[in-house]
């Protein structure tokens, strides 16, 4: 797949020749030679870039052809995205050093002894997973590396046409110059694949900020993209399906086919071991079928919200900890007058993708074909191969981008329910979850409900602090079903009693405080729970944040003079918080302003980005109103602004609806809430004026996407009360505390 050109006769230019015992993740077509995987130039000068990861709204397909583009000297012109299949080649090592605890625990820990075992495992697994804001970590260097041997390649080819010392031709714009001498890239690709390169190349080195025009935009905007819901095929038919309720043994119970008989276009009904699915000529129809036949389920011990929060709540206050992270003696300080604790609590959270889940499955000649949008490519073919019990080098997935993810397409049963349904109607499928489907069947941001203590010494800084956490191991539980392909209650048992340090990422603040603990209290709540964009950071930096408001209300000191005290190791992030309230015209949050500040940091002091946030918010008849939203990030290294500031908007924007809605309870098993509608998501009309502020920095380059998500909740719960004088400590923040 292509985005943003298309290629005639083609010449594959690579990084470095490919290890033998891999293949070449690229089939040549005619007139084209592969020599590697990362990017091709046709004989019109078009110029292909591999792109590894899934473009899901983050712009990676923009990101990876502009760094090639830059240092290949292309016209912005004549660059276009590929999409490629699965390879060794493209793992994401990066990304399998940062999860090394869910498949090699002994080396979480392991920094860099442990990344030559994170590549081997990596390469093994095919390991091309889009996740956490990794791809420019793990792709950037190879990308660039193969540009610049192109670069080279090419000013040799013009150099022997030319009789002249290649290093003394300029090579840009898409074209190779020497004097008044020059040629374009699509003339000399044929003679450029017989040179050798230096190894290694010299490198341009990267630019900062600059403005590409993104590269997916056009076909979005047109109609022309293809997404998973958009691929049409000879005798296809279209699934619906229905999920069991969630809970212990649950399946199928019985149905009654007869009442869709009179249903135009309804053809079958398909059987799973919890769901049933029909098919017909229409997606419609086959969604009318199902809810004619209403298909009866057993369960035992369905999920109801009642449960999950009666168990939380016993965990929380009574269970067994295990330690994430201790420093110093915070028990002894604790244990001293004038400490304080309040309660915070996060209720599920729901994707709420615009698009749901949906694949299209063809089994042809003993061989599957899946078209799904896939952040774990190959867990998708695992998935599907596991089903229909076939080999999955017989599996071939075609990536198509996904409508807004969120991480819900990290996980992939819609590609497994497609392909069994192929099986049995004996064409090809297209399966589609109905919104209530994408709540049902699911995975959730797990609940949590946390402890949150500290002491402020006599100098007016916290001595102490602990946060108690109580929530499944949720990112240990993903990890089971994602890399072991566990099913969900075999993984939530597997998860067990384990600490899972990944489910609480950001609960050690970013402050100076002399005595710490962070405690996860493992709960079972037999709810599937998994990943979702800001992951932990959505409530770690909630509860933080909220809390340390609190405290500095207590010591009647002015909030962000009570957090720039306990800075002085950060100057990255306190610098956002000067700026932030220079931007935002910060008061303090004083006489009922409805002002309030929050900040994070994600990663390391020196490596990580953060942001300070200040929202503006009241509380009306008509619920809660954000009017404002100023932020200063600083991200690094900054590759392409108009993208970073896109996603730190897209990211508060997620924020303000986690933070507001995009939750749901549980009845009998299932959700009580499933349709967009419902989950108080931020309407065009409803979001806020927001600022951003990007600091130019020199340190290596960190992805916007999350950051926003995790500094959103905690600046309006301030501001609000700023507002009202009532704090909001629940998630979404429906309820009030004085």
């Amino acid at each position: 797949m292509l985005i943003g050109g298309t290629v005639a006769g083609a010449l594959v230019l690579g990084w470095e020749l490919l290890p033998r015992r891999y293949p070449s993740p690229l089939t040549p077509g005619p007139g084209e030679t592969a020599l590697g995987g990362w990017l091709m130039i046709g004989e019109n000068g078009l110029v292909s870039v591999a792109v590894p990861q899934l473009e899901m709204g983050q712009g990676i397909t923009t990101l990876l052809p502009q760094i090639v583009a830059e240092e290949l000297g292309a016209d912005w012109r004549q660059v276009a995205a590929l999409a490629v299949p699965v390879s060794e080649l493209f793992a994401n090592v990066p990304l399998a050093l940062r999860w090394a605890e869910l498949w090699l625990p002994p080396f979480s820990e392991a920094g860099e002894a442990g990344e030559g075992v994170a590549r081997h495992w990596a390469e093994g697994a095919r390991f091309m997973v889009t996740a956490d804001g990794m791809s420019l970590d793990a792709y950037e260097a190879p990308a660039r590396s193969a540009a610049a041997a192109a670069r080279d390649m090419l000013a040799m080819a013009a150099g022997r046409r030319w009789g002249v010392d290649w290093r003394e031709c300029s090579v840009a714009r898409g074209e190779v110059r020497h004097g008044a001498r020059k040629a374009g890239f699509g003339s000399l690709a044929a003679d450029a694949a017989g040179f050798t390169p230096p190894d290694p190349p010299v490198l341009r080195g990267a630019s900062a900020g600059a403005a590409y025009p993104r590269l997916d935009l056009p076909g979005k905007v047109d109609g022309t993209a293809r997404f998973a819901a958009d691929i049409r095929l000879p005798g296809m038919v279209f699934a619906a399906i229905r999920h069991a309720p969630i809970g212990e043994a649950a399946g199928l119970a019985d149905y009654d086919a007869k009442r869709a008989a009179d249903v135009p276009g309804f053809i079958a009904l398909v059987k799973g071991p919890d769901w049933l699915a029909a098919t017909a000529t229409t997606w419609w129809a086959a969604e009318r079928a199902l809810g004619l036949i209403a298909p009866r389920f057993t369960v035992h011990r369905p999920i109801e919200t009642l449960r999950i929060e009666a168990a939380l709540d016993k965990a929380v206050r009574e269970g067994a900890a295990v330690s994430i992270a201790h420093v110093g003696d915070p028990d002894g300080v604790l244990a001293q007058a004038g400490s304080f604790t309040q309660r915070y609590d996060v209720a599920p959270a729901l994707h709420a993708g615009i698009e749901t889940a949906a694949a299209t499955a063809r089994l042809r000649d003993g061989r599957l074909e899946l078209w799904i949008a896939a952040q774990a490519p190959e867990a998708a073919r695992r998935a599907a191969a596991k089903a229909l019990g076939m080999g999955v080098r017989d599996v071939i997935l075609y990536p198509v981008p996904a409508g807004g993810s969120f991480d819900a397409r990290l996980e992939h049963p819609h590609g497994a329910e497609a392909a069994l349904i192929a099986r049995a109607a004996g064409c090809p499928v297209q399966l589609m979850w109905s919104r209530w489907q994408e709540a049902a069947g699911g995975v959730v941001r797990p609940p949590v409900a946390a402890l949150m203590s500290a002491r402020v010494g006599g100098d007016g800084v916290i001595s102490a602090w602990r946060m108690r956490a109580a929530l499944p191991a949720s990112a240990r539980e993903f990890g089971a079903r994602l890399l072991d392909g566990a099913g969900r209650a075999e993984a939530a048992r597997g998860a067990g009693d384990h600490g899972d340090p990944l489910a609480l990422e950001g609960a050690v603040p970013a402050y100076e405080i002399a005595n710490l603990a962070v405690e996860h209290v493992p709960t079972a709540i037999h709810l599937p729970t998994g990943r979702l964009r800001g992951n932990a950071h959505g409530y770690t930096a909630f509860f933080t944040e909220c809390f340390i408001d609190e405290l500095a209300f207590g010591q009647r000191h002015e909030p962000l003079s009570f957090r720039m005290a306990m800075l002085e190791g950060d100057a990255r992030l306190a610098q956002c918080l000067q700026r932030v309230s220079a931007l935002a015209g910060w008061n303090g949050g004083n006489d009922g302003s409805g002002a309030g500040l929050a900040c994070h940091r994600m990663g390391s002091v020196e490596a990580g980005g953060c942001i300070a946030a200040i929202a503006s918010a009241r509380r009306g008849a008509d619920g809660v109103r954000v009017e404002k939203i100023s932020v200063v990030a600083d991200i690094g290294r900054i590759v392409n602004e108009d993208i970073a500031r896109q996603q730190i908007e897209g990211g508060l924007v997620f924020g303000i609806g986690l933070a507001l809605g995009s939750s749901t309870g549980y009845a009998r098993g299932l959700p009580v809430t499933g349709r967009l509608g419902e989950l108080g998501l931020p309407r065009l009309g409803d979001c806020p004026e927001i600022v951003v502020e990007l600091i130019a920095s020199d340190a290596a380059s960190f992805d916007p996407g999350e950051l926003g998500v995790a500094v959103a909740a905690p600046a309006i719960a301030n501001a609000l009360f700023s507002a009202t004088g009532l704090r909001f400590r629940k998630l979404p923040l429906i309820g009030e505390e004085e």
